[in-house]
């Protein structure tokens, strides 16, 4: 399956849009996508991931990426309408305590 990303920006605030698969295929798409908003002094990422229907460890790894990147910048990374599969997957592993992670979506693209 492919992975889309749809993405606005408004000032400070990045709003994006993910749907599909993040795998090893499709990891790399993401991360290319993301990496040079996440790196704006004082950016507030927020990415919906409620068309997310699949994520494995290589998606995990683009997240933890972006929130070093985001908070080295002085931003937030908000993790928005997660599943409860994917909610799991952040859980199991700690980044769920670390991360601003909400599984309603807030702010996200409609």
């Amino acid at each position: 399956m492919n992975l889309s990303i749809d993405m606005k920006e408004m000032d400070n605030d990045i709003h994006v849009k993910v749907s599909g698969e993040i795998d090893a295929y499709t990891a790399p798409k993401l991360k290319e996508s993301l990496q040079p908003v996440a790196e704006k002094e004082n950016s507030q990422l927020i990415v919906d991931l409620s068309d997310v229907s699949y994520m494995d460890s290589t998606g995990l790894g683009v997240f933890v990426g972006l929130f070093k990147t985001v908070k080295a910048g002085g931003g937030e990374l908000h993790l928005v309408g997660l599943s409860d599969r994917l909610q799991r997957l952040f859980d199991i592993t700690g980044l769920g305590d670390i991360m601003n992670i909400d599984s309603k979506v807030k702010g996200g693209v409609e």
